[in-house]
C-alpha cells in the first residue's frame, strides 16, 4: 500500500495523528537511508515515512539481534567461518525461535559453502541474509503475489483471526488507517461480539482512520449477522476493503472454528465474486507458542497469510522465519510499535536487514 492521503479521508487524521518530522543524521537515519537506496530508490525517492518506519523496525528488533547478530560477531571477530562457529550459529538462530527446519536449511547451506572455499566473517553474514531471505520469500512467491493490496473494481474481504491478547483488533485499526491512507474505501465489521471492548476498540480506531464500523450492540449477537449487515453496506457504499474482526478464543476450540465457517459462508453467499483473506495474527514476542497457534490454524482455518505483530522489544523476532518455513505461509504485514503508523506492507529485504543489522 502506497501511503497517498485520500481526500475523503484525510479529514479528521490531522487533529490526532502526528507527521514524523526529520531527526538528526545518526545512525539509524545513515541505515535507513542506505537500506532504501539498496532497492533502488534514489534520494529525491525517500520520505520521511520510510526513514521513520525503517529507524522503528531497527529499533524494534534490536532485543533479537542483541542475542544473536553482536554475539554472534563478538564471537567471529574478523576469523573466517569454521565448523564450531556454525554450531554457535545454529544454537543462536534457535534461541532467536527461528526454528528447527528454517535452522537446518540455513546450517547446512553454510556448511555445504564452508566445504567448497574459505568463507569469512563478513562474507559469512552476507550469505546468511540471502539464506533468511529465500526462506521468507519462497511463500510470498508461491502465493503469486508479492505484495497484499485490495483489488480495486471487486470486494476485498479480510478476515483477521488469531488468539485472544495478540493484537488482532488494535492491528485490524492500524489496517484501516493504512487502506484509507491508500485511497482504498474501507469499511470495518465488528464481527468480534464476544468481547464488548473490542467494538469500543474498534470505533476509536475507526474515529482515527475517518473509517465507519458495523456493529450490533445487543448482547451475544451473531458474528456472521454482523458480517451480513457489513456486506449489505459494502456493496451500497461501493467499498473495496472490508475488515473483519473475529473472536480469540484457543485453536484448539471447534467453536471458533465453526464461527469462522459460518462467516466464509455467509460471505460466499452474499458476495461470490469476494476476494476473500484469512489472515493470521500472530504475536512475535510468543516465539515458539506463536508458531504452534499459526500450525493449529492453518489445518482448519485455510489461512493466506500472516501479520507479524509487537515485534518492538522482543529477542524473539526470528518466529517469522518459522512461519515462513514451517507453516508455508505468506507474511503479509508486520507491526514494530503501537502507534496507528506502525504497521506495514511486509518487506522482507527490509526485515533482514534490520535484523542482522552490525551496530
Amino acid at each position: 500500500m502506497i501511503n497517498i492521503p485520500s481526500k475523503e479521508n484525510i479529514a479528521g487524521q490531522s487533529k490526532t495523528i502526528a507527521e514524523p518530522e526529520l531527526g538528526e543524521f545518526d545512525d539509524n537515519f545513515t541505515w535507513s537511508a542506505m537500506v532504501l537506496a539498496a532497492q533502488g530508490k534514489k534520494i529525491n525517492q525517500i520520505s520521511i515515512d520510510e526513514i521513520d518506519w525503517l529507524t522503528k523496525l531497527r529499533r524494534g528488533l534490536e532485543e533479537t539481534r542483541k542475542g544473536f547478530v553482536t554475539e554472534l560477531l563478538d564471537k567471529l571477530g574478523d576469523d573466517p567461518l569454521t565448523p564450531e562457529s556454525l554450531d554457535d550459529l545454529e544454537t543462536l538462530l534457535i534461541r532467536a525461535d527461528v526454528g528447527i527446519d528454517s535452522t537446518d536449511k540455513v546450517i547446512s547451506s553454510l556448511r555445504t559453502k564452508l566445504n567448497e572455499e574459505v568463507v569469512g566473517a563478513e562474507a559469512g553474514i552476507k550469505f546468511l541474509k540471502k539464506e533468511l531471505k529465500l526462506i521468507i520469500d519462497k511463500p510470498i512467491k508461491n502465493s503469486g503475489s508479492d505484495l497484499l493490496v485490495p483489488q480495486k473494481g471487486k470486494l476485498n474481504v479480510w478476515l483477521l483471526v488469531g488468539v485472544n491478547g495478540v493484537g488482532k483488533t488494535t492491528t485490524l485499526g492500524k489496517l484501516a488507517y493504512l487502506s484509507s491512507k491508500s485511497n482504498y474505501k474501507t469499511l470495518i465489521a465488528a464481527a468480534d461480539t464476544f468481547r464488548a471492548a473490542a467494538v469500543e476498540q474498534l470505533k476509536v480506531w475507526g474515529d482515527r482512520s475517518n473509517v465507519d464500523v458495523i456493529s450490533n450492540q445487543s448482547k451475544n449477537a451473531d458474528p456472521a449477522a454482523v458480517v451480513f449487515d457489513a456486506i449489505n453496506s459494502a456493496k451500497k457504499r461501493n467499498v473495496d476493503l472490508l475488515l473483519v474482526d473475529t473472536a480469540g478464543r484457543l485453536q484448539t476450540k471447534n467453536n471458533l472454528m465453526d464461527e469462522l465457517a459460518k462467516i466464509k459462508k455467509i460471505i460466499d453467499k452474499k458476495v461470490p465474486d469476494a476476494i476473500v483473506e484469512s489472515l493470521l495474527v500472530l504475536d512475535a514476542s510468543q516465539g515458539q507458542n506463536g508458531l504452534k497457534q499459526a500450525k493449529s490454524f492453518a489445518k482448519s482455518a485455510d489461512l493466506s497469510g500472516a501479520i507479524i505483530t509487537k515485534l518492538d522489544g522482543t529477542s524473539r523476532g526470528g518466529v517469522s522465519l518459522a512461519v515462513s518455513e514451517e507453516v508455508n505461509l505468506p507474511i503479509r504485514f508486520i507491526g514494530a510499535g503501537e502507534g496507528i503508523k506502525d504497521l506495514r506492507p511486509f518487506n522482507s529485504y527490509e526485515f533482514v536487514e534490520a535484523m542482522l543489522a552490525d551496530k
